[in-house]
């Protein structure tokens, strides 16, 4: 049987400045992107994990989603254990020793002082400390071969291939993933979005579309965003339509069209869908609520919309509808 190999990275830098308890402690801007950056190591260094398993806490799980996304690993691999919450050495090697047999790389995403006990104890202390004297800061990703059978994990079974530092690797992210020559601000993925114009029929037959406010500036838009990795364009347009929104529906098939708009220092390629609403959440279960929402007919949505060719797209399909 072949050599397994683990995969020990620890969560990306969190916010203490939030509030929230130790368990809900989010991740900074710069933990993000350091769990992303490790993640498009990992994808050209032709390790990604065949298993994920992450502490619950909110700090680990997001470093591991953004890993992942960043690797182009389906986030529906990741298994969340609790046992791996201010874990000791002992609940970890349970966690590993109760692996699926089947998994030959796994990526365990934790916490100190039980990630570094657990390296220490794989490699026997056979380790190299950073130049600051640690050994597992955070998002900082070990690179273990392992023996054959999970359940056997003795005091320096492990040999310690690498480790690798948020510091140490570029700040940038190629495009196109995951060694394109050029350098985007964000991964590959976040240039790929879905947008959808939602609708409804009133009592009188007339379609009426929805706009909302927009995140951060006095505009209204319709629903849009990153298009997840392990999802359809048009199974993001409908994730959009529910966050952003608070609406759900059937999401068409065809394209309504396409447009592309400037972020994060690069061009982002946007595909636009229709869907008819079928659902509508009020305020207190809807996800976003702090935004503005409105039903208009046509022309007025079309009007309040700033980008030309979604106007364009909205009136096609009102058109389309008879409206």
């Amino acid at each position: 049987m072949a050599k397994r190999e683990l995969l020990i990275l620890r969560h990306g830098k969190s916010d203490w400045d939030t509030g929230d308890t130790d368990f809900r402690r989010p991740l900074k801007n710069r933990g993000k992107r350091a769990a992303q950056r490790m993640g498009v190591w990992l994808w050209q260094q032709e390790l990604r994990p065949d298993l994920v398993i992450s502490s619950p806490a909110e700090r680990a799980i997001n470093t591991a989603h953004k890993c992942c996304k960043s690797m182009d690993v389906p986030v529906s691999t990741i298994i969340k254990d609790e046992r791996i919450y201010m874990a000791s050495l002992d609940a970890l090697l349970a966690v590993l020793a109760d692996a699926p047999g089947e998994s030959q790389r796994i990526l365990l995403v934790g916490h100190n002082p039980g990630l570094e006990n657990l390296l220490m104890y794989l490699t026997d202390h056979d380790v190299v400390y950073g130049t600051d004297g640690k050994l597992l800061p955070t998002a900082t990703l070990a690179h273990l071969e392992m023996p054959e059978q999970w359940q056997d994990l003795a005091p320096g079974c492990a040999t310690l291939h690498a480790v690798r530092r948020p510091r140490e690797l570029p700040r940038g992210f190629p495009w196109p993933a995951p060694r394109g020559e050029e350098i985007r601000e964000r991964p590959a993925y976040y240039y790929t979005q879905s947008a959808v114009i939602p609708y409804r029929i009133n009592e009188n037959g007339e379609a009426e579309f929805l706009v909302v406010g927009a995140s951060s500036k006095n505009h209204w838009v319709v629903p849009k965003g990153i298009k997840e990795p392990e999802l359809s364009p048009q199974e993001s347009a409908a994730r959009e339509a529910w966050e952003e929104g608070g609406v759900h529906g059937e999401v068409e098939t065809r394209r309504l069209g396409h447009y592309k708009v400037n972020k994060w220092g690069a061009r982002c390629s946007v595909d636009v869908y229709a869907m008819r609403v079928d659902e509508v959440l009020d305020d207190e279960h809807w996800e976003e609520s702090h935004r503005r929402r409105r039903w208009l007919p046509a022309q007025q949505a079309a009007k309040d919309l700033k980008q030309p060719e979604l106007r364009c797209m909205l009136l096609e399909l009102a058109e389309r509808l008879g409206s």
